[in-house]
């Protein structure tokens, strides 16, 4: 059973996808993408670590994109994030835009290979399917904070559970196995739960960062060097594109 017609009960996650397949180099590749554009949701690149921002919808729809793609070894979760509206509490430093991709391992999907792909599933005739995938709730694993934030949520290095990243054509693409997706889920749950109780009861600390002490780390590894990690810091921010519709 596929995760987007999985039977889920009244806590089960839903998010609406639109799903593309393309043939490229003789091969056909699965793309899923989310319907409806992610408007509070930014990816930076700053140099040391990477920012995620979210707010409470769409920081709930990446996390259950997140444990599609656990459940998703066959397909591409991109999550298109560079044309969103600056995220505020950014401009401090030379933050880079990015979009993400989420690869299970098994694919073996090569990042080069994306650029000419994205043309194809960005052509004004690429046909798509829409439909709303489901995961259930227990997919979410506990969290895990431990003071104020937890670093290597993603899992052991001994036994291959860290996710490992790539940058190509402006997409950073994070690749793992199931259980490394599931464990690096955790993070997007805990600060959209977090978030707004804080945003409506703490001070705004202006710059960036947790501007309200809401976040999370995960570690990611760069390629195949087993001993280079990367920081990823996943931020509450409420919604800053007001005129965004609710989903």
């Amino acid at each position: 059973m596929t995760a987007s017609r999985a039977a889920i009960g009244r806590d089960g996650l839903r998010v609406k996808i639109a799903v593309q397949r393309v043939r490229l180099g003789g091969e056909e590749f699965r793309v899923i993408r989310p319907v409806a554009p992610l408007n509070n949701a930014a990816l930076y690149e700053t140099g040391h670590r990477y920012e995620i921002y979210v707010d409470r919808t769409d920081g709930r729809r990446i996390g259950t994109l997140w444990l599609l793609a656990a459940r998703s070894p066959r397909s591409l979760v991109h999550l298109p994030m560079r044309a969103t509206p600056t995220a505020p509490g950014t401009g401090w430093r030379d933050e880079r835009p990015l979009d993400l991709v989420l690869a299970h391992r098994s694919l073996q999907f090569r990042p080069s290979r994306w650029k000419r792909l994205r043309q194809c599933i960005s052509a004004g005739n690429a046909p798509r399917e829409l439909r709303t995938a489901g995961v259930p709730e227990s997919d979410v694993l506990p969290d895990r904070k431990t003071g104020h934030a937890t670093p290597g949520a993603a899992g052991d290095q001994r036994n291959g559970n860290l996710l490992r990243w790539h940058l190509h054509a402006e997409t950073l693409f994070l690749t793992g196995t199931t259980r490394a997706f599931r464990e690096s889920a955790p993070p997007f749950f805990a600060v959209t739960k977090e978030g707004p109780p804080a945003a409506a009861t703490e001070l705004y600390l202006p710059g960036p960062g947790c501007n309200y002490h809401v976040c999370r780390d995960f570690s990611a590894r760069q390629g195949l060097h087993p001993q280079s990690q990367d920081e990823f810091h996943v931020v509450f921010s409420p919604r800053w594109v007001h005129g965004a519709a609710r989903r």
